[in-house]
């Protein structure tokens, strides 16, 4: 487990590490960047800097933490990658099953995998799943996700690097939208941000916008028409109870 800035989470899981890139939304990846840097610091996790890996070790980590947490699962990696095993994936579901106190979060760009191994996969009512939308050529991964079994299905527009429009947003939870950061961040417009969050409005959706981006995101904020906007659906079920006390 990791503290982390992300603000719609609590930690960090990383059952594997590394990636590479498929689309656009990659091009300036976050995770490559900080997994060099910790391979620079030493860390052995990230002794294989950003080349996948698998980390067994890891599974047993969530069963040592009592608090209910939101967990941002594989924040450094793409739990769907090609190259990860469905025996290997199958154990990390396991786990997440087995810590129902905590809700997991899963992102992925990958939405044609997950639909591939959906029905092999047992959803937990605390499983969130979602899917990376950062621009109109990539919509197609909300279709897929739809079909999931997941409880929670969320959509992460970040970074938005284009307009996206009439999005179906039929079967979706939630919303996060925010623009790309670091040292050569492509643009976000505002009328890309408000048209998202109409769109949520008008399909009862949560929303949440995470950050403006850009060289110096912590200046730039995330201050949306005068407010921050940090919605968020409740977990479902037993979840719920432990979540209101949390909060």
């Amino acid at each position: 487990m990791a503290t982390t800035r992300i603000e719609w989470t609590d930690v960090t899981w990383n059952p594997t590490t590394g990636c590479d890139k498929i689309t656009s939304g990659c091009k300036f990846c976050y995770a490559e960047v900080m997994a060099k840097r910790l391979q620079g610091m030493g860390v052995k996790k990230y002794e294989n800097a950003f080349k996948l890996t698998l980390h067994e070790d890891s599974l047993r980590d969530p069963y040592s933490w009592k608090k209910p947490r939101m967990v941002f699962v594989n924040s450094m990696s793409d739990l769907f990658h090609k190259d990860i095993p469905l025996s290997f994936l199958k154990k990390v579901f396991d786990v997440m099953n087995d810590n129902p106190h905590h809700v997991f979060q899963i992102l992925t760009k990958r939405a044609d995998r997950l639909m591939e191994l959906n029905n092999q996969l047992e959803w937990g009512h605390n499983i969130w799943m979602g899917v990376t939308v950062e621009d109109s050529k990539v919509v197609q991964r909300i279709d897929l996700l739809r079909q999931t079994k997941a409880r929670v299905k969320f959509l992460s527009c970040e970074p938005l690097i284009s307009a996206i429009p009439g999005m179906n947003l039929s079967g979706i939870d939630w919303v996060i939208v925010g623009g790309e950061s670091g040292r050569k961040p492509r643009p976000i417009k505002p009328d890309w941000v408000l048209d998202i969050k109409e769109q949520c409005l008008k399909a009862n959706v949560k929303f949440f916008f995470k950050q403006w981006g850009g060289t110096n995101k912590k200046k730039n904020g995330r201050i949306l028409e005068g407010k921050t906007y940090d919605e968020m659906p409740l977990p479902s079920d037993a979840l719920q109870l432990v979540f209101i006390k949390k909060n």
